[in-house]
């Protein structure tokens, strides 16, 4: 259509809604569908804090907020980074958005002039290079395949790096693969960046609290205190919380940078929803003991995926250190043809043949950078999934 900006034609809608759209439609229309497409948990809110939000409409808590939270919880938030991250922020240098993807596009439409450069490690959220795009801003992708377990190296990071770069977006543990970084190896990027100050780091640390194994979680600003200054660290109560449908997003940073964040949100969506506001206090005062018993089920069907999708011929799958996505490697299935009829001759034709033939919605990998590839999330019950890896693995053995 002749009246759609430029910018627009620049962008694409984001393939893990539209995975999720068409395996609802599918099984609207009575068709037997497993959704592994969606990034969300299939845990329920737990109860105080959907009280929390209860009380909130009763005490007429229900008008207009400050544009970037209320004080109440960015308090919560400045109590969370201290308590969590050894982060200390003051109420001046949080901002709470309409989840945790307004407080990332603040920040890139906040800071992006033409021509500046933004370095999004691949695979990477299918989100991170199309806000780049719409903020003005050249996205960067650096690939990182199989062989490092899918992480930047510094080597890697380091030649990416220009005269042009404003920020290194960072994602531990990482959709879509669930790779997560080690103290040692956050430090070996860190080095890096300490010698190039006019790099800002964006961290998105949303799934934080879900890590396997004993693995420790750590940000950048924590491991390296020389870049507090110019790191933004993004999180929100989404996944940890179940609140995904909340829409409560925050992040902390200089306090010049968060007013200008401020700014934008002021003209574009003006505060997030105050009931959800006051919800998330609750999720991040309240309670934390959900956290471990939740993230002792996540890697119960992270193993179970896992190791029943290592035994489908042509497929390799890594076992990540966090999230709830596994990022398996395809290459033996690609040039085969399906039992169906599909020539797989990528990512995205597997991920079609096999919704249409065996009805498992996943996520292609070109979708996030790196190929061939698919995404499942496994943030679903174990029958289903038991169920959805067992016809993957007959999709795979039918394949000639």
């Amino acid at each position: 259509m002749a009246f759609l900006s430029d910018t627009l034609a620049r962008v694409k809608p984001s393939p893990t809604i539209a995975v999720t759209n068409k395996a609802r439609e599918l099984k609207a229309a009575g068709k037997d569908v497993i959704g592994l497409g969606a990034g969300e948990p299939d845990f329920d809110t737990p109860d105080n804090i959907k009280a929390a939000a209860k009380r909130a409409i009763d005490e007429g808590k229900t008008k207009y907020t400050a544009v970037d939270g209320i004080p109440e919880l960015k308090e919560a938030i400045c109590r969370k980074f201290e308590r969590e991250n050894g982060l200390s922020y003051k109420p001046s240098q949080i901002t709470v958005g309409t989840g945790g993807k307004q407080t990332l596009y603040n920040a890139l439409v906040a800071t992006l002039n033409p021509g500046d450069e933004v370095i999004v490690p691949a695979p990477y959220w299918v989100s991170y290079p199309d806000m780049v795009l719409l903020a003005g801003g050249t996205p960067v992708p650096v690939e990182c395949g199989i062989e490092s377990n899918f992480k930047l190296t510094p080597e890697k990071l380091a030649a990416a790096i220009t005269p042009k770069t404003k920020w290194f977006i960072f994602n531990s543990p990482s959709n879509p693969t669930g790779a997560a970084y080690s103290r040692s190896e956050l430090k070996a990027l860190t080095d890096v960046l300490l010698k190039h100050p006019q790099v800002w780091i964006m961290s998105d640390d949303m799934y934080e609290h879900l890590v396997f194994d004993d693995f420790e979680f750590v940000s950048p600003a924590q491991i390296e205190p020389r870049l507090y200054d110019r790191t933004l660290t993004c999180n929100g109560v989404s996944k940890a919380y179940a609140m995904t449908g909340w829409r409560i997003g925050y992040a902390a940073g200089p306090a010049d940078l968060i007013k200008a964040m401020g700014t934008v949100q002021s003209q574009s969506t003006s505060n997030p929803c105050s009931i959800a506001q006051y919800a998330a206090v609750e999720a991040l005062n309240g309670p934390q003991g959900f956290l471990a018993e939740n993230k002792v089920t996540f890697q119960r069907r992270r193993d179970l995926v896992v190791s029943m999708l290592n035994q489908a011929k042509g497929i390799r799958c890594p076992r990540p250190e966090g999230a709830f996505y596994v990022y398996p490697d395809i290459s033996g299935c690609i040039g085969k043809t399906s039992e169906g009829g599909t020539k797989i001759g990528n990512d995205e034709d597997f991920a079609t043949a096999l919704l249409d033939e065996t009805g498992v919605a996943v996520v292609f990998g070109a979708a996030f950078g790196v190929s061939p590839n698919f995404r499942v999330s496994y943030a679903t019950s174990d029958a289903a999934l038991e169920e959805a890896c067992r016809r993957i693995q007959t999709f795979c053995a039918g394949l000639r």
